[in-house]
């Protein structure tokens, strides 16, 4: 895990899950709770919930602690597909008390790997503290279906939810990798094992955004009954720009 500032930025969070392990149900526990949140309560609709499927996020069902790692436990219960958005706890990120994961310009980097689970996707992202999109835009990185490939998209300010700049990896899940992405004025660039995939530098967001490891079902064709698998955070390191 990388430790310390860097030119133009420093370092205001870190986690590598060493503090011990946690079981389902129990995450963030006492280890963790001052660093994280399990996001989104038991029951909430994702991203393809909100359109009708059966999804949510159930971070009691989902979520631990084991070996080191944050670990997702994807799979589906009674018809409903699972899985969690957590969040960590940036300090003093904010000036909103409602907020505490959020910043004006960052950069995330994060190592993770995960089983090839069709249906189940990764959208790690930057959502505007406004909550107005797409008007206030989108960043998101690693983004994509587990069974696929990755990539990085940057969802423009504007009144277009088409309009973004989307830059692929070439590379799927099922290895170990570090993707970080560098949030600065006029500017998001994508980096993925220390190798630039590209930047998007067109009506970029400047607003103060969340950070939130959102992990969930597909918006189309859904896992089927029997997937279930793993996603894996090893550790997480996060600058704020200088």
């Amino acid at each position: 895990m990388p430790t310390g500032d860097l030119p133009g930025w420093k370092q205001v969070f870190r986690e590598d899950f060493n503090q011990g392990d946690v079981p389902i149900g129990g995450f963030p526990g006492p280890a963790y709770a001052a660093k994280w949140s399990a996001g989104y309560v038991d029951g909430t609709p994702d991203t393809a919930g909100q359109r009708g499927a059966k999804s949510g996020y159930y971070p009691s069902k989902v979520l631990s602690v084991k070996n080191g790692m944050l670990d997702w436990y994807l799979h589906t219960e009674n018809g409903v597909s699972m899985g969690a958005a957590p969040t960590p706890k940036i300090p003093n990120s904010s000036t909103n008390p409602h907020r505490a994961n959020s910043l004006l310009y960052g950069r995330f980097s994060v190592r993770f790997k995960a089983d090839p689970l069709r249906g189940f996707k990764t959208a790690w992202l930057l959502w505007p503290d406004s909550g107005i999109w797409p008007r206030d835009g989108e960043l998101d990185f690693p983004e994509g279906d587990l069974s696929t490939k990755f990539y990085g998209a940057v969802h423009k300010m504007g009144n277009d939810p088409y309009a973004t700049d989307i830059f692929y990896s070439d590379t799927t899940f099922t290895q170990w990798h570090v993707a970080t992405m560098e949030w600065s004025p006029g500017k998001v660039e994508f980096f993925l094992d220390g190798r630039s995939l590209g930047a998007g530098t067109s009506r970029t967001p400047n607003i103060a955004m969340h950070y939130i490891l959102q992990t969930e079902a597909c918006l189309f064709g859904c896992p089927k009954p029997d997937t279930a698998g793993h996603v894996y955070l090893d550790w997480i390191a996060i600058w704020k720009r200088v």
